[in-house]
Order: structure tokens, then C-alpha cells, then sequence
């Protein structure tokens, strides 16, 4: 191999071996001392180089990216607080068990702790948030120092994907010169081709495994399932690359257990929803106090019969997005079975009461093949399923007046999240913003036959690179992008919108505008004044249709507030008007901004009133509702 220096040479093999492992897209901001990984990802005929001006957006684009295709895109930065600004996708990617690698280009050893310019400690900078971490030595032009490079890039991205995925940071120093400039006699003529070149293929090829439990430990966990009358299958938010839904289908036949479906576990869209029992208003009606007590009073489908609650429990994914859903579990008393591929703790209330080490999916296919018959019966089921119904009926203002129920005729922020929901189309990638955005999808977003992959932030719930991870994903797939954000979590990562053409992804934009922090409407604070609306609620004032014009996005503006909807014709003239607005977008060319102005306290009060006849109609009057404060993750 021929090179004009060794950082060529060097950042050349580093290149070469990150495409031989199967990655087919970087993402690099610029920086004078990230400029030989740059210009060798450039130079590659394999390699797409997504060009993000701001690092932190850049992570979180990388990070959307690898959460849709659940392989890794590797990041390149300078030196300095450039990679300090990947630290929050870090931190996100390493709860989520999202694949990422930094490359943080970095000044030669003899320069750090001398107060050179630019110069930071990068030494193990991301603590213990990444699965595997190696500060590289300096650029070598001999045999052995690039057969360890290669390897070393072999092993990251391996690490970066496996069972346990996340992030892994390799710090590379370079000494000048960075750029592609010839300098005699730098890279001998005689370098072994094996390490000068590679090897044909990966330098070192890694093959992927899961663990799954043996015969034996899987029939004595097939027999527990079937032992039970009345059992569930939680699939909360999904790792990437995603819980496959027909296994968990075959499962549910198999026992004949209700699924109860985050909206992020890729279970409670698609096809599958035709045969199989998936469950997704669960957050409407459940609660801790429901627990061992259930309702006797007739509910909307005219059932007299108690809530009973589940024996067991198999829980497939992260915790569920709903708090109701993972107290009531906990209440219940049942035996839940925690299904984890890296053998790690993933429930909060700690009521769990075994750990599965296995792969969800896998053990779920095998689980179906074993189970000797449907144990969960038709009543069960029908117990889950009427309850959806009615807590359909009433989101969707259809209940039936005369067994008591009259939904409030006010549009709030879960009536956008309906309305998107129902309007996707087939196939679509859908990203929500944390906060309200993925509540309102979770308790308002049915389950449907369409093709959806919705995905959301959920490893640290930050508000902060919504906007870059949502086009990051859209990056990945031709699917149709849609992003459901709110006011703070778009203005926090306004930088992330550059990457609409510098990146060419289109995306419809469905800005739910509350003027501040609407989530803590649900937190005691609420009471407190002035306190609560100087440092918790933080009304802004920002007009954002400036901001579309800035990024050429088409614009639209609608005022869902109280006053402003019954002058437009009411909640449903809003509904529709929202829905058109948004199908409109969807079928134009280019990307867009639907701005829907909201008042966050009318919204959560009318969430209080929906919950509240909800419960009325599925339980009757027995159970009310237990009010632990609410949380604003």
C-alpha cells in the first residue's frame, strides 16, 4: 500500500476495516484534528459521510440512525469540547442499548497536560457509559501497530452491536501534518499487504451470538406459562434492531395471553394486529389501587363480572413508557418473568421476580413451539380487549351517553397524537419527543395495521437531540418520516434541522406548542406560584414560523387552545383540520412544520377527566385512581 504519510496510512486501514465490518455511512463535523479520518471516510467509494455542523447534533442523528437500522454509524470529531458534545447521545445510547462509536481525533500524548491550545483530557471521557473504550496508540507504520489497529476497530464495532449494545469510544492522536501531504520516507515500501491492505474481507470476523436458556430451564418455563389461567405479554420499548412482532404473535396463540403493547416496542403496529390480542390503552385504565380489587359495577360492554388481575407475567423490551402500567404490575402480586439478552435489571419497582437471560424474540418463538396449549381463556382476553374498546370509544368522543359516560368535548394534546397516528401512512417511521408527546402516543395511539416503526429517546428520557435523532432514523429507510415534538425539545435542538439538506431528509414536523414545560402540570409543583411559572412551567413566547422559513420548510399553524377551537367549530372541526393539515404535508414534496398551539393545563385537565371516566366505564365506581405524584421523565 502506498500512502503520502502514516496518518493517511493509518486512518486509511482504521476506514477500511469500519466498512469491512458493515458500516456503510459516518457522520463527521469539521476539525483540523479529525482531518485524516475525515479524508479517508470521504475518499471511500463504500462510505456515505453525513456532514453535521454541531457534534452534539451530530450524535444524536448518528445515534437515530443506528436506532433505526440497529447497526452502528461511527462518528469522527476534533479535539476538545467537540467531543464533549457527544456526551448526552452517549448517556442515551448506552441506556437504550443503541449502537454508537466515537472516533474523538486527539492531540499526540507529548502535547496533553502541557496547556496547549484545543487540548483536553479525552482519557476514558465517557466514563463508564460505553461498553469498551481505547485511547489508540500514535499513528505506526509497521506491521504489527496496524494488525493491532484492525483488530481493535474489528472488536469496537462487534462490541458496539452485540448482545449487550451501546456505545464504545476509540480516542485517536494525530501529529502533524493531518493533511494528505506526501512526506518522504514516512511509510515503508515493505508493510506486510495483510496489514498495509487487510486481509480480503474483515481483518478479524466476529460472529454474533445470544445466550438462550437450555432445554431444560426453557420446557420447566414453557410449563410455568401454561400453568397459568390468566397470564400477559408486556413488550416494552424495543433495543434495535426490534422485537419481532410475529414471534411474540405466535406466543400469544400459543397461550392465549393478552400482549400489551408499548407504542416503541414495534408490537402494537403492523399486520399482526389482525390476529393477534394486542393491548394498547392500558394506560387509561389501569392503576395501582386497581390491583386485587377490581370493578363490580356493570362496565360499557355490560360485563358484571370483577377485574382480574394476571398471574403472570412475561415482559419482553425496556420498562413500558407507562408509570399505571408498571405499578399495577408490580400491585398485582403475579410472577413476572424479566426477559433480558445482557442479563441486566430492568424494573424499576423490583417486583419481578425471575431474570430470563435470552434473546426476547428467540426465546419467544422457542416458548411457542413448547407450550402445550392455550392456558389463557376467552374471558381473559375478552376482559382486556372490552376494556380497549371502551377506552377508544371514549377518546374518540363515541361512548354511548346512556350508560353514563360523556367524554369532554375538548381537544387536548392526546387528540394530536390520535389524529397522526391514524393518518400515517403505510409504511411510515414515526419518532416522538419525550415528555407528553410519547404518553399522549402511548395511552392515545391504538393499535393499527399499519407498518409503523415508532421510535423515541427513552434510554435517559432527555428532551435534548430529538430533532437530530428523528432524521437520523429518516436517514436510514425510505419510509415516510414523521416527528411529534414539543416546543422546548424542537427549540433545544433547532441545530439539528441543517441536517434536513445537508443530509437530504424530509420530514413532516408536528409541533405540539404548550408555551413551556407542559409535563409539569402533573407534578405537585403545580401549586406552588410564582415559583412553578418562573422556573418549572418557563413560558417562552417564541414564534417558530421564522424558524420554518429559516430552514425552507412549509408551514402551518393551528390554535387547539380552549377559546380559539370553539371559534374554529369545536374539538372535531380541530381534529380534522389537524388531520388534512397534516395528510397535505405528507403527500407534498420537501419537508414541513404543523405548529398546534395548545394550553398545557386545559390538556392535562382534560386527560384527568378522560382518565377519570374511563375508569368509570371499565371498573365502575370501585377503583379510583391512585395519585403518587406523577413523574416528568
Amino acid at each position: 500500500m502506498t500512502a503520502p504519510n502514516r496518518n493517511t496510512l493509518w486512518a486509511t486501514a482504521l476506514v477500511d476495516e469500519l466498512v469491512a465490518a458493515g458500516v456503510d455511512a459516518v457522520v463527521a463535523s469539521p476539525g483540523s484534528r479529525s482531518t485524516p479520518l475525515t479524508m479517508a471516510a470521504a475518499r471511500h467509494d463504500d462510505l456515505r459521510v453525513f456532514s453535521q455542523l454541531d457534534e452534539r447534533s451530530a450524535a444524536y442523528f448518528a445515534l437515530g440512525r443506528a436506532r433505526r437500522t440497529g447497526r452502528v454509524t461511527p462518528l469522527v470529531c476534533t479535539s476538545g469540547t467537540a467531543a464533549a458534545n457527544y456526551h448526552p447521545a452517549v448517556m442515551e445510547a448506552s441506556n437504550a442499548r443503541v449502537p454508537l462509536l466515537t472516533l474523538t481525533a486527539d492531540r499526540p500524548p507529548e502535547l496533553r497536560d502541557s496547556g496547549a491550545n484545543q487540548t483536553a483530557d479525552q482519557e476514558k471521557l465517557y466514563g463508564d457509559a460505553v461498553r469498551y473504550y481505547k485511547d489508540l496508540p500514535e499513528p505506526a507504520p509497521n506491521d504489527r501497530a496496524l494488525r493491532s489497529l484492525r483488530t481493535t476497530v474489528a472488536r469496537a464495532v462487534a462490541t458496539a452491536e452485540g448482545a449487550d449494545p451501546g456505545p464504545v469510544h476509540l480516542n485517536v492522536p494525530f501529529e502533524k501534518p493531518l493533511e494528505p501531504t506526501p512526506v518522504p520516507g514516512d511509510v515503508p515500501s515493505d508493510l506486510d499487504p495483510d496489514a498495509a491492505v487487510g486481509r480480503d474481507g474483515a481483518y478479524v470476523d466476529v460472529t454474533p451470538g445470544s445466550p438462550e436458556p437450555g432445554d431444560d430451564e426453557l420446557r420447566q418455563l414453557a410449563n410455568e406459562l401454561s400453568g397459568a389461567d390468566r397470564g400477559l405479554i408486556v413488550a416494552g420499548p424495543a433495543d434495535p434492531p426490534g422485537l419481532d412482532a410475529e414471534a411474540i404473535t405466535a406466543l400469544s396463540h400459543a397461550t392465549g395471553f393478552p400482549v400489551l403493547a408499548d407504542p416503541l416496542s414495534g408490537v402494537r403496529f403492523g399486520g399482526h394486529t389482525r390476529v393477534a390480542p394486542v393491548i394498547g390503552a392500558y394506560d387509561a385504565y389501569l392503576s395501582e389501587a386497581l390491583a386485587g380489587r377490581g370493578g363490580t359495577a356493570e362496565g360499557a360492554d355490560g360485563d358484571d363480572e370483577a377485574w382480574d388481575d394476571p398471574q403472570v407475567v412475561l415482559r419482553l423490551g425496556a420498562s413500558p413508557t407507562s408509570k399505571r402500567l408498571r405499578k399495577y404490575l408490580a400491585a398485582t402480586g403475579a410472577d413476572q418473568y424479566q426477559v433480558d439478552p445482557a442479563g441486566r435489571w430492568r424494573e424499576a419497582e423490583f417486583a419481578a421476580t425471575d431474570l430470563v437471560v435470552a434473546e426476547p424474540s428467540r426465546l419467544c418463538a422457542r416458548l411457542s413451539r413448547l407450550v402445550p396449549g392455550a392456558a389463557g381463556s376467552a374471558d381473559w382476553r375478552e376482559q382486556w380487549e372490552a376494556a380497549d374498546r371502551t377506552a377508544r370509544a371514549i377518546h374518540r368522543r363515541e361512548a354511548d351517553e346512556s350508560d353514563g359516560s360523556s367524554s369532554s368535548p375538548a381537544f387536548h394534546e392526546g387528540d394530536a397524537l390520535r389524529v397522526v397516528a391514524d393518518a400515517l401512512p403505510d409504511p411510515a417511521t414515526l419518532f416522538v419527543s419525550n415528555s407528553m408527546p410519547v404518553r399522549d402516543l402511548d395511552r392515545f395511539g391504538p393499535p393499527s395495521t399499519t407498518s409503523v416503526t415508532a421510535l423515541g429517546n427513552r434510554g435517559v428520557s432527555g428532551i435534548d437531540g430529538i430533532v437530530s435523532s428523528a432524521l437520523g432514523a429518516g436517514s436510514a429507510t425510505t419510509d415516510d418520516l414523521t416527528l411529534v415534538v414539543g416546543d422546548l425539545a424542537l427549540y433545544h435542538d433547532t441545530n439539528g434541522l441543517l441536517a434536513i439538506d445537508r443530509c437530504d431528509v424530509e420530514v413532516t414536523i408536528v409541533l405540539i406548542n404548550n408555551d413551556g414545560g407542559g409535563i409539569f402540570h402533573a407534578l405537585p409543583i403545580e401549586a406552588f406560584e410564582p415559583e412553578f411559572t418562573a422556573s418549572f412551567k418557563t413560558p417562552h413566547g417564541i414564534d417558530f414560523e421564522p424558524m420554518a422559513d429559516l430552514h425552507g420548510l412549509g408551514y402551518v399553524r393551528l390554535d387547539a387552545r380552549p377559546d380559539a377551537a370553539d371559534a374554529a367549530g369545536g374539538p372535531d372541526a380541530i381534529a380534522t383540520d389537524l388531520a388534512a393539515a397534516y395528510e397535505r404535508a405528507r403527500d407534498a414534496p420537501g419537508s414541513h412544520l404543523i405548529e398546534v398551539r395548545t394550553d398545557a393545563e386545559a390538556s392535562h385537565r382534560t386527560r384527568e377527566r378522560l382518565e377519570a371516566e374511563v375508569e368509570r366505564a371499565v371498573h365502575g365506581d370501585v377503583v379510583a385512581a391512585a395519585d403518587d405524584g406523577g413523574d416528568a421523565e
